[in-house]
């Protein structure tokens, strides 16, 4: 659930909105100014004027996308106007940079007219290397749509329409295969005329889909032939029928119903009544036409496929647009035809046939994906769809004429697009994903914190762990009513009256009645600090771990975990371990945040806790032990430490893939170390750093934090018997949900 607070917050806090334009060149001395701006500007603007084509080489047109609007219909809310729209425009920026590195400005038009809406996109052509039309009402996005693409040489789509047709034309090509039905047999409803229900219905057409068979249902009924009301010349094509009919009239005996109207249309009686093997997409939203469970209530033997991701099947239009424009503009089209969307549907639909990797399979928190009735369309965050998709539609706009760009090695190609994006977001989707799936039991001791609360509510909407919250019953319940959230699902312990202080406190005499502290002091503390409440409910198990440090300094929290939890009888070392998300990849830091001047000995054991640590999280892990020296160029006794540290992992654990003592470049530059230390175990960049001192790990956390815009994670304390972590102070609602997330998969 998303709640209007959070929203608010998140396009309103620090830089306004969701976007930014960075510089993808030097500009520091003279020289960069020069070659910027002018003089050496004049180069390439000389270049183009000789040869038009040119500006793909010596600009960004090439990989820019315009995001165009009128704001006339806006997705759940209708006719909002161009400021009110900006928000979601400016979510579809992000959605095109997120899934297929295309840039992308949102230009929001303050007109109602289709004419001026076609004139003022027109004039940007010059800028832009595709026009992505969105939330312009029909019928007139269909007049702007067929004007600009005769009137533009460059991509123009309209992705409530065919973003729409062309998921779900991917997920009719498997559902009629599973179902066992051909598709120019098949009779299809389409509940919906506005601009997704008639791009469906010409693309279901284009795929084979007989205009004899398929039905257009809109408000006033069916679309038949010789009807007067509420029509339009993109009605009239697809007008089928003699008469009047309802919805229900022509739902009898359907093989597919397709929904893109508005919700609660669709009565089980109806599904009941459809043909033998029926495919019901019900894709409005936020409501869909027929509830999944409603359906499939009523039918065993449906297919079914929604708009949400609550349920299988997700019709999601992010699996089209940017990988479509991704291949459009890397040929440099002049526009995006039938053959390309087309290619796109096949493509989808032969990557849902694929064998899913663990990857995608552990992401989303499952046993098993594989092809069927409930698996017709990949996931969203399934990487593999940027070489797939984008790559079809290269090819059918090279083989249909319309690139101006030819590629002919597309294996070459396909390198290039796995090259695009990063994978390190991947990391962090597999962690929640990985906690979602464990429910456990996570206790946080400062639960009347407003930020702790929020973060509740956080991990209760998204089924990330069970929170446990220690407080005042009263002044949680308090706080979270004042600031509108609701954390009934969270458990609540009020240390005034809960049950187990007595056998807590024996237990806790029991650890430290030899470092001076007697029953009362025990049954005191637990009563006073909820931090040592809190590591009690982990070490008794009525927790599975704990999460703390809002408002408390790191080592106050490892002083109370240390009291009463034991190291690993193994390693009989403690770390702490950061997770640095970067733009492209994920580095894990170890140690910053406990050991000061490690041996050689607690190094090695440091070196060895973060590998483990490390593959919990899905990433096999290349360790680099850094130093000042690369393999022995420097004799001193600070670099001999570390190189005994990797001899000590080496013969304790073979299995890890670990080297040094070396410097940060060749750890982190593959050519280099194969060029220069081709006898290196390290086969590739590194990506577990394991630093010779506290002082040196926490600078370079800070540093990479503040000045490489990486994202810090953590502090990850390993070592200890159970999961207890430490937040750092103040650390805001997303730190302390994605800590969360990392708690409970450390208890695994």
């Amino acid at each position: 659930m998303i709640r209007r607070e959070d929203a608010l917050k998140y396009h309103s806090g620090g830089r306004k909105g969701k976007i930014e334009v960075t510089v993808t060149k030097p500009c520091i001395t003279q020289l960069d100014l020069g070659l910027a701006y002018t003089p050496g500007v004049a180069e390439p603007c000389r270049e183009i004027c000789k040869d038009i084509n040119k500006v793909y080489d010596f600009t960004a047109k090439g990989n820019l996308v315009a995001v165009v609007s009128n704001c006339t219909a806006v997705l759940g809310l209708g006719n909002i106007g161009p400021e009110a729209g900006k928000p979601v425009m400016e979510g579809k920026v992000v959605l095109f940079k997120r899934f297929a590195d295309i840039d992308a400005f949102d230009i929001e038009l303050a007109t109602q007219d289709p004419d001026e809406v076609i004139r003022a996109v027109k004039l940007l052509e010059p800028t832009f290397g595709g026009i992505n039309l969105e939330d312009i009402k029909a019928p007139e996005c269909f007049y702007i749509e067929e004007k600009l693409i005769e009137l533009l040489d460059i991509p123009v789509f309209h992705d409530d329409q065919h973003g729409t047709a062309i998921i779900s034309g991917a997920a009719l090509l498997n559902a009629l295969e599973l179902q066992g039905k051909k598709i120019e047999d098949v009779r299809l409803v389409i509940s919906g005329a506005g601009a997704a229900g008639i791009a469906c219905a010409n693309l279901y057409i284009s795929l084979g889909v007989k205009k004899e068979n398929l039905y257009l249902v809109d408000s006033k009924g069916l679309v038949y032939k010789g009807r007067k009301e509420g029509m339009n010349p993109y009605k009239n094509r697809l007008a089928n029928g003699s008469g009047p009919a309802t919805l229900a009239d022509v739902m009898k005996e359907a093989d597919v119903f397709v929904g893109v109207s508005v919700g609660g249309l669709v009565t089980k009686e109806m599904v009941r009544s459809m043909a033998d093997k029926p495919i019901v997409f019900a894709m409005a939203n936020p409501e869909p036409e027929i509830s999944y469970t409603d359906a499939i209530s009523v039918r065993n033997d449906l297919i079914m496929a929604t708009g949400s991701s609550d349920y299988p099947n997700q019709v999601n239009n992010v699996l089209g647009f940017p990988f479509i424009f991704r291949g459009a503009l890397d040929v440099q089209a002049r526009t995006i035809n039938k053959e390309m969307k087309v290619a796109a549907v096949k493509a989808l639909a032969a990557l849902a046939h694929e064998d899913v990797p663990d990857s995608v399979i552990k992401a989303y928190g499952r046993q098993r994906i594989h092809f069927g009735n409930e698996y017709i369309v990949p996931k969203p965050f399934d990487s593999r769809i940027l070489t797939w998709e984008a790559l079809a539609v290269a090819r059918a706009a090279v083989e249909s004429g319309v690139a101006r760009k030819k590629i002919t090695d597309w294996d070459a190609y396909r390198d290039h697009l796995e090259d695009k994006l990063g994978k390190s977001r991947e990391i962090m989707r597999f962690i929640i994903n990985k906690a979602k799936a464990a429910k456990k039991r996570l206790v946080f001791p400062e639960g009347e914190e407003v930020q702790i609360l929020r973060a509740t509510q956080i991990l209760l909407d998204e089924n990330i762990v069970q929170p446990v919250l220690i407080g005042d019953r009263e002044n949680i319940l308090k706080c979270a009513e004042m600031y509108e959230l609701d954390v009934r699902g969270a458990a609540i312990v009020d240390a005034k009256n809960f049950g187990k202080m007595d056998e807590y406190a024996e237990e806790l005499h029991r650890l430290r009645r030899r470092k001076g502290m007697t029953f009362s002091m025990c049954y005191r503390k637990l009563h006073q600090d909820a931090n040592t409440l809190g590591v009690m409910m982990v070490k008794k198990g009525d927790a599975d771990a704990m999460l703390s440090g809002v408002n408390y300094y790191y080592p106050e929290v490892i002083r109370t975990a240390l009291q009463i939890l034991e190291v690993d009888k193994e390693r009989k070392v403690i770390a702490g371990l950061y997770m640095m998300v970067l733009k492209n990849e994920t580095i894990f830091f170890a140690d910053t945040a406990v050991n000061i001047t490690p041996t050689a000995e607690t190094l090695a054991e440091i070196a060895i806790l973060s590998a483990d640590e490390v593959e919990k999280f899905n990433v096999r892990p290349r360790v680099a032990m850094l130093s000042f020296s690369n393999f022995g160029s420097v004799r001193h006794p600070l670099t001999e430490k570390v190189a005994q540290a990797v001899r000590i992992v080496k013969m304790r654990r073979p299995d890890i893939e670990i080297d040094g003592e070396m410097q940060v470049d060749p750890a982190l530059d593959k050519n280099l170390i194969k060029r220069v230390y081709g006898f290196s175990d390290l086969h590739d960049r590194a990506n577990v750093l394991i630093f010779p001192s506290l002082e040196a790990g926490n600078i370079a956390y800070k540093l990479v934090s503040h000045l490489g815009g990486a994202e810090a994670i953590g502090p990850i304390l390993i070592g200890l018997e159970k999961s207890v972590h430490v937040l750092q102070r103040h650390s805001d609602v997303d730190t302390i949900v994605r800590m969360s997330a990392v708690a409970a998969v450390d208890t695994e």
